[in-house]
């Protein structure tokens, strides 16, 4: 929990804490740099800084490159790996975690230009494609280097620690996701089999994140990078999925409102917004073909968006209540889970 001037203002004005006090106290914690990730201008510098230099060497690689060859993009790679190792140890003993942890991210970002400059120089690369194209394009052969990059990455998680270190290794999976599709029919795959693959992939990333934010939620925030690319994934697959039935169309709309229930539950903003997005494509798709022309359909929903109004306010009023029941009825380990959460 972050905690203000403001609040210690508060503090003393209810006599909790001296004038004094709040004041050494406030400036105890400022002087001390932030484990976890905040909105300050240091963060911004951190994390723009890191995501500049990881994109240097995936997103933005240039053809120039080639010109070293196999061996020389693989030894480059390597160097490049030491010095992110050397400075994540640096910075991980003078306790800065952010910058430490994206540094460690750096090093596994380079996973699949080393993979490939090493794939170039004993001859194991079956066409005229190029790194540049890893992060545009899906090919099949992507695979090694995606495996090669989640084992480094679960390495680095394991011996590190740092939540960061999730985000490489989910950009891995999600692109995993699609390059299996290609895999499964053994060249192009098609729309429907890609957004299929990636819904049921995307579905298996979130029960991974929730399963890693079960065991680790106490110590820092290991699923957020797990939540977003399942989420994409798993939302994008089903929402390009095509039906003209209603039946299915309404089912979409139920399940985005799952999506709404499951983040506001264990606090994950995330699932909130796609599953608000779904709901306004669906309640967009009655208004627009379902009951185009009706008078009584704007009437009805106005209604409907009163009543959940009224809803929150007596959620409000019975929500200790309700909560403490239902935490009754579930698993020690769930119920104690969600308790934090909320905490």
């Amino acid at each position: 929990m972050k905690i203000t001037k403001n609040q210690l203002d508060s503090a003393v004005a209810q006599e909790i804490l001296s004038q004094e006090q709040a004041t050494r106290l406030f400036d105890f914690l400022k002087s001390h740099p932030a484990t976890g990730p905040s909105f300050d201008f240091t963060h911004v510098l951190y994390y723009l800084g890191g995501l500049i230099a990881i994109g240097a060497m995936t997103l933005f690689m240039t053809l120039g490159w080639e010109r070293f060859g196999g061996w020389g993009i693989f030894f480059i790679s390597l160097l490049y790996a030491g010095v992110g190792l050397s400075l994540a140890n640096h910075f991980q003993a003078k306790g800065l975690a952010i910058p430490a942890g994206i540094c460690a991210a750096f090093v596994v970002a380079l996973t699949p230009l080393a993979i490939y400059g090493l794939q170039q120089a004993i001859g194991f690369w079956p066409d005229s494609s190029v790194y540049q194209e890893y992060h545009r394009y899906i090919r099949w052969h992507w695979l090694y280097m995606q495996l090669g990059t989640l084992a480094v990455g679960a390495i680095m998680a394991y011996r590190y620690r740092y939540p960061f270190l999730l985000m490489p290794i989910a950009v891995t999976l999600w692109y995993l996701s699609m390059d299996i599709a290609a895999i499964l029919v053994g060249g192009w795959a098609s729309f429907e089999l890609r957004a299929l693959v990636s819904m049921y992939f995307g579905l298996t990333v979130m029960l991974l994140g929730f399963w890693i934010d079960m065991r680790s939620h106490r110590s820092g925030d290991y699923a957020f990078w797990l939540y977003l690319f399942g989420v994409i994934a798993f939302w994008g697959g089903l929402s390009a999925q095509y039906s003209d039935s209603e039946l299915a169309k309404f089912t979409y709309f139920c399940i985005n409102l799952l999506l709404i229930g499951i983040g506001v539950l264990i606090v994950r903003r995330v699932f909130v917004v796609f599953g608000a997005l779904g709901t306004t494509f669906y309640l967009g798709h009655l208004a627009n073909v379902v009951f185009k022309d009706s008078l009584m359909f704007p009437i009805a929903l106005t209604a409907i968006g009163l009543g959940l109004i009224y809803l929150g306010i007596l959620w409000q009023k019975h929500e200790l209540q309700v909560s403490d029941k239902i935490h009754q009825l579930l698993p020690t380990a769930f119920s104690d889970f969600l308790k934090s959460k909320r905490s």
